[in-house]
């Protein structure tokens, strides 16, 4: 394969992984709500907040810290010490990770909101998982520092899918044999019994990825003693390195999502000071973070792929000093998220309220409101995904840190203020995420244009997909609205407009953009996409 467009095509690997696992983690929410109600995932919504918040201090961004480690001593052919790295980094992340899982386990009633309490069961029944992360982490940031995209992928599908069975038969086991048959009771028990999925799933992927990196150990092994020309660093200062280069990125990523978490508290107790009941509150919450963010997280996971796969190429470029090929690949990623993110952003916004009322029957017509107003986030949190993912790997990980602190300090301003002064309620959180992704945007392309003189390629990344995309929405809200008015069934309408408007976007931005052969190519089944266009363009 062409190394240039190893690239793209690892991106295009993560995320179509990323893709059906989001997917699979809507699709699978939609009979979870019926099972636990809206009530019950208002608790799991509040207790995989404060889960995340969690997994970040000990593990969220261990693929990212090992891959540029790793892959900076692959570049150099230091295999030796690239192995040691891998090791060292299991320790760090059994020693983190098992903290962390500790503290979650005995200190959930603290983390979660005080007027939440049936939330706590769930949160601790996550606490293992915290655990078992940090190693599945070290394991996928390995192969990924190898740029083989594929194990990360598989393992994120498997996790998925077993996560999504193991949380609908858990949930409902739970209710069946320890609720009491109160709404309350049923929620409680509903919400724990669906978070052990995730513990599921996550045993699951570290199995597979054991598997994997026990197929590959023999030539593993064969590469490290070939290593004669490295002296092998201890194990000490190897942990030294990991600490101070890891610690930077896990605080900047937490930094970079705590806001929901601290959302999600301050929504609950200034409503609740203002007089709303707890069940109103959990279920007003479930609208935004369930509903809502669960459908906005598939094209917002897709674009977190890009960077993802980016920083191993990114730090191996920049260490060897080849500042130009860095900067064509950071473009290369923006062009592939754009591609991406902007047709969805689109057609999320045109289709909102259709698509949440087929997935999410018990919702009371909020998520879609905030859905309609808040899919350009898309754009927005990729971008800064991507800068954050370029400024880690030029080696500058206290940058997005510090950004990320700044939008963080003015997202909870901003919540309390609108909280407390207005009548915004759950549509607050939504103004306060579009400020914190305006912030984080702004902060770091201005240092990316300082450290390396990058320039944000609007004219080849934005223009085509927006053009396309603008004839898309008419086609898909055309489409939809004027067939739903003969057929009136939800999903038919939804899925002719979703086939034929996917089918606009791309005929007209192959017509539009010259270079959109040379890009459909790098991505896996561009061959089959390009020779469709041609026959077109005849």
């Amino acid at each position: 394969m062409n190394q240039k467009n190893n690239l793209v095509k690892n991106a295009s690997f993560l995320m179509i992984a990323a893709m059906i696992s989001k997917v699979i983690g809507l699709l699978y929410k939609s009979p979870l709500s019926s099972i636990v109600g809206n009530m019950g995932m208002g608790y799991i919504s509040l207790a995989q907040n404060a889960y995340m918040i969690l997994l970040m201090i000990a593990s969220f961004s261990i693929p990212q810290a090992v891959s540029k480690l790793i892959s900076e001593r692959i570049a150099l052919k230091d295999y030796k010490n690239a192995q040691k790295i891998f090791h060292g980094s299991l320790i760090y992340a059994a020693i983190v990770g098992g903290i962390v899982a500790l503290v979650c386990l005995f200190g959930a009633r603290f983390i979660i909101p005080s007027n939440q309490p049936n939330a706590v069961l769930a949160l601790q029944i996550l606490s293992p998982t915290i655990f078992l992360s940090g190693i599945l982490g070290v394991y996928r940031g390995y192969f990924q520092a190898y740029r083989n995209m594929m194990p990360t992928s598989i393992s994120q599908i498997l996790e998925q899918i077993f996560n999504a069975a193991v949380s609908l038969i858990a949930a409902w086991m739970f209710i069946k044999y320890f609720a009491d048959g109160s709404d309350g009771s049923v929620a409680k028990w509903g919400a724990a019994g669906s978070t052990v999925g995730t513990t599921a799933g996550v045993v699951i992927a570290l199995l597979f990825m054991l598997l994997v990196y026990g197929v590959n150990r023999r030539n593993i092994k064969r590469r490290v003693a070939g290593d004669h020309y490295h002296e092998a660093e201890s194990y000490g200062e190897i942990l030294k390195l990991i600490i101070l280069i890891v610690s930077p990125i896990i605080l900047s990523s937490f930094i970079y999502n705590i806001n929901g978490y601290l959302n999600g508290v301050l929504y609950s107790e200034i409503m609740g000071k203002h007089g709303m009941n707890a069940d109103t509150i959990s279920m007003l919450y479930a609208e935004y973070a369930t509903y809502f963010m669960s459908i906005i997280n598939i094209p917002l996971t897709l674009s977190s792929a890009a960077p993802t796969s980016m920083i191993p190429e990114v730090s191996a470029l920049y260490a060897t000093g080849d500042i130009d090929e860095t900067r064509r690949r950071v473009d290369q990623t923006v062009q592939l998220s754009m591609f991406i993110s902007i047709p969805c952003a689109v057609g999320l916004a045109v289709l909102a309220q259709p698509i949440v009322s087929l997935l999410f029957g018990g919702t009371n017509g909020v998520a879609g409101k905030l859905l309609m107003l808040g899919s350009f986030t898309i754009l927005l949190n990729g971008m800064s995904n991507i800068s954050n993912g370029v400024l880690q790997g030029i080696g500058k990980p206290k940058i997005p840190m510090m950004t990320a602190a700044v939008a963080l300090v003015v997202d909870v301003i901003a919540v309390v203020l609108l909280l407390m002064f207005t009548d915004l309620g759950i549509y607050a959180l939504l103004v306060a995420m579009i400020i914190y992704a305006i912030v984080v945007c702004v902060m770091n392309d201005i240092f990316m244009k300082k450290y390396l003189d990058y320039r944000n390629p609007w004219k080849t990344a934005y223009v085509s997909p927006i053009i396309a995309s603008v004839v898309m929405g008419v086609v898909a809200a055309g489409v939809y609205y004027g067939l739903h008015a003969i057929v009136p069934s939800n999903i038919i309408c939804l899925g002719v407009s979703i086939i034929l408007a996917a089918a606009a976007y791309f005929l007209v931005y192959v017509m539009v953009d010259k270079s959109a052969a040379e890009r459909l190519l790098r991505i896996p089944g561009g061959t089959y996409l390009v020779r469709i266009a041609d026959k077109f363009h005849r």
